[in-house]
């Protein structure tokens, strides 16, 4: 095996070990990891039917199924008519399920400025643009590709 694969492997590994981002000890219980996810993907993409979800995810439709049912118990997500004249109902997040969502990416802002707090902006850009490399050659191979709306208006970005 590749010395230099074998090392990235460990620390991809180590990255999702640590979950640095999230702080267990805070008020309030954050969403799920697959209601994150979801959340994320509705909100980037709009309206989506479970099929579109599974495909989106590479998942069998019954998982997506499963996952989704969780979020319309919890109020995080609803079925709405297709806006677009479709047979199809599809799913949009709630209210409460934006709102959970930007509590939880506002969590994980503050345990990544907790790490990279004596990072200069030239080496956050840096790991930005390898990560952002990284998850979009992840993408290409699977065929998985991620809207990347800015977060900060909603607006679609080259980045």
């Amino acid at each position: 095996m590749d010395h230099l694969l074998a090392r990235i492997e460990r620390e991809c590994m180590l990255l999702a070990r640590h979950q640095v981002m999230v702080n267990r000890n805070v008020e309030g219980q954050p969403l799920e990891r697959s209601a994150y996810l979801l959340i994320s993907r509705l909100e980037a993409e709009g309206p989506m039917s479970i099929g579109q979800l599974a495909d989106a995810f590479k998942l069998d439709t019954s998982t997506v199924n499963r996952q989704v049912a969780a979020l319309l118990r919890g109020g995080l997500a609803e079925r709405i008519v297709d806006p677009d004249g479709g047979l199809a109902r599809k799913l949009r997040a709630t209210e409460e399920g934006r709102r959970r969502l930007a509590a939880d990416r506002e969590r994980y802002c503050r345990g990544i400025e907790r790490v990279l707090g004596d990072w200069s902006p030239e080496e956050r850009r840096e790991l930005l643009d390898v990560l952002t490399r990284f998850n979009r050659s992840i993408e290409d191979a699977q065929d998985t590709a991620w809207p990347r709306p800015d977060l900060a208006t909603g607006a679609r970005t080259a980045d």
